[in-house]
C-alpha cells in the first residue's frame, strides 16, 4: 500500500518537474560573426526544447557582419521563447549590429555605464565611406571642403538599414525616430538616455535585477501575447561548444591570415624538399581552414590578389635573388593586400597594421630560409639510389674479362668492364645499367 501511494505521488510531481520555470542565459562578447550566430541559434533551440520562460542574451559587441546579424534577428522574431537582450556588464556596448539585436528582442535592457547606437552601415569595397550631405540650409561655398555625395549603392544600403531598424522599433513599440538617427547620423546613447527616450525597456544592475523587472511583463510572440513568470526560475547558462569556439577563432581575420601563411609555407617547403610529409600535411590542413574562414568573411578581390602577388614575389626572391627588388616589392604588396583583404570597415573584423607588418617581415625571412634550405638540399650529394653509387669502389669476386661478379655496398652485383679484372681487384663504379654495374679499374695511387 505504501509503495502504491509513493508511486502515485511521483506521478503527480512529474508534470511539475517537467514544466519547471527555466531561464536560459547565453553570452556574446565580441564581433557578430557566423560563429556567434550559430552559438546563439543553438542556445535559442535548446531554450525552445526546454520550454524555457525566457532566453537572456548578454551582449557586448562593436558590431559585425550583416548576414550573421540578420540570421540572429530572424531567429528572435520566429522564436516561441521570449528573448531579452541585456547589454552588460558596465562598460559594454551594443554598437552597430548590436543595436539591431537590441531593437529586435522582446525585452531590451542595459546595465549602467553601457551604450548603444552607431548603426550606420559601413561602405564595402575600395573607396570612401558614405558621404554626408550638407546640413539643412547650408550652401556649399567656394574653397570650402564638402564631403562627396553618397553613391546610389550607398544610398540604397542606408535606406535599407534605416527601414529595417525602424520596422523593428515599430514591431516592439520602441523609439523609431531615434532608430533612424542611429542609422543615418550614427548617433549613440548611454543607458540612462536610452531609457528616457524609450529605446530600451529598463536599466538593470545585474541578471537578478533584470529578471525581477521583467517578471509579470507581457511580450508579443508570433503565437500572441505572453506573460512572463520569472519568480524562482532556475537559471541555466549555455556555453559555446568546441565547434563554435573553433569557428570563432578561425573566423578572426588575423587568425585566418596566419593560417593562410602557414598553409602556403608548409606546401612550399614540401614541394621543394619532398619526402618529409609533415610540412605538407600541416600546410594542407592550415590552408583548408584558412579558405573555410575566408569564405565566411567579405573578401576584397584586389586585396586577395595583392596578397598572393606579395607571397609570389617573396618566394621568387628566395629562389632567384634579385638584390632585394623582388623581396621589397613582395613585402609592400603583402602589407597592402593584407590591409585591403577584408571588404569594408566592419567593426571587430579589422586586420591590425601592428600585426601585418611583423607578419610580412617574418614571411620574407621564412621564405628566404625555405629557399636557402631547398637550394642546400639540392646541392647536397645523393645519399641513396643509383646516383649515390657513382664513384664508389667495387671488389671483383672472380677473374673475368668483360662481365663477372663484384661486391659493392655489402652486396653481390653483376658487373661489366672493358678491361679484364682479377679476383680481389678494385674498380670504380662509373654507371649503373639496370642491375649491372659499369666499372673501370682503379689507377695506381688512386684513393678509394
Amino acid at each position: 500500500m505504501k509503495r502504491l501511494i509513493c508511486f502515485a505521488a511521483a506521478l503527480l510531481l512529474l508534470p511539475l518537474a517537467a514544466f519547471a520555470k527555466t531561464v536560459v542565459v547565453a553570452g556574446i562578447d565580441g564581433a557578430i560573426s557566423p560563429a556567434s550566430a550559430a552559438y546563439f541559434l543553438r542556445a535559442l533551440d535548446e531554450a525552445k526544447q526546454a520550454r524555457a520562460e525566457l532566453l537572456v542574451l548578454r551582449l557586448n559587441t562593436p558590431g559585425g557582419l550583416d548576414s550573421a546579424m540578420r540570421g540572429m534577428i530572424q531567429g528572435i522574431l520566429a522564436s516561441p521563447v521570449p528573448v531579452a537582450t541585456f547589454v552588460s556588464p558596465s562598460g559594454a556596448r551594443a554598437a552597430s549590429a548590436g543595436t539591431y539585436l537590441l531593437y529586435a528582442s522582446h525585452i531590451a535592457a542595459m546595465a549602467p555605464g553601457t551604450n548603444l547606437g552607431a548603426a550606420t552601415p559601413v561602405a564595402m569595397g575600395i573607396g570612401g565611406g558614405i558621404g554626408k550631405p550638407p546640413a539643412a540650409g547650408e550652401k556649399p561655398t567656394e574653397g570650402k571642403e564638402r564631403a562627396p555625395d553618397a553613391s546610389t549603392m550607398e544610398k540604397k544600403a542606408m535606406h535599407d538599414a534605416a527601414a529595417y531598424l525602424r520596422s523593428l522599433a515599430q514591431l516592439r513599440g520602441r523609439n523609431a525616430e531615434w532608430a533612424e538617427k542611429a542609422v543615418r547620423e550614427a548617433e549613440s546613447l548611454s543607458a540612462e538616455d536610452a531609457l528616457k527616450l524609450k529605446v530600451v525597456d529598463f536599466v538593470a544592475a545585474d541578471l537578478p535585477d533584470l529578471l525581477r523587472q521583467a517578471d509579470g511583463r507581457s511580450v508579443g510572440l508570433a503565437q500572441g501575447e505572453y506573460k512572463l513568470m520569472l519568480t524562482d526560475a532556475a537559471i541555466v547558462t549555455i556555453e559555446p561548444n568546441w565547434k563554435e569556439r573553433l569557428l570563432a577563432a578561425v573566423a578572426d581575420p588575423n587568425i585566418a591570415l596566419i593560417l593562410l601563411m602557414l598553409g602556403i609555407y608548409g606546401l612550399l617547403f614540401e614541394f621543394y624538399t619532398p619526402g618529409f610529409g609533415v610540412a605538407g600535411v600541416i600546410g594542407a590542413i592550415s590552408l583548408l581552414m584558412a579558405l573555410y574562414a575566408l569564405a565566411m568573411l567579405p573578401i576584397n578581390a584586389v586585396g586577395a590578389l595583392l596578397l598572393l602577388v606579395g607571397i609570389a614575389l617573396m618566394a621568387a626572391e628566395a629562389f632567384a635573388p634579385s638584390f632585394g627588388v623582388l623581396g621589397v616589392g613582395g613585402v609592400v604588396a603583402f602589407i597592402a593586400g593584407s590591409l585591403m583583404l577584408i571588404d569594408g570597415d566592419i567593426p571587430g573584423m579589422e586586420i591590425s597594421l601592428a600585426f601585418v607588418v611583423p607578419l610580412a617581415v617574418a614571411s620574407a625571412l621564412m621564405l628566404v630560409g625555405i629557399g636557402a634550405f631547398a637550394l642546400r638540399a639540392r646541392r647536397r650529394p645523393a645519399v641513396a639510389g643509383a646516383e649515390a653509387m657513382l664513384g664508389s669502389t667495387a671488389v671483383a669476386l672472380e677473374d673475368f674479362e668483360h662481365e663477372g661478379w663484384m661486391q659493392a655496398f655489402g652486396e653481390r652485383w653483376h658487373a661489366r668492364s672493358e678491361t679484364a679484372l682479377t679476383r680481389g681487384a678494385r674498380a670504380r663504379i662509373v654507371a649503373v645499367d639496370g642491375l649491372t654495374l659499369v666499372v673501370q679499374p682503379e689507377q695506381k695511387g688512386e684513393k678509394s
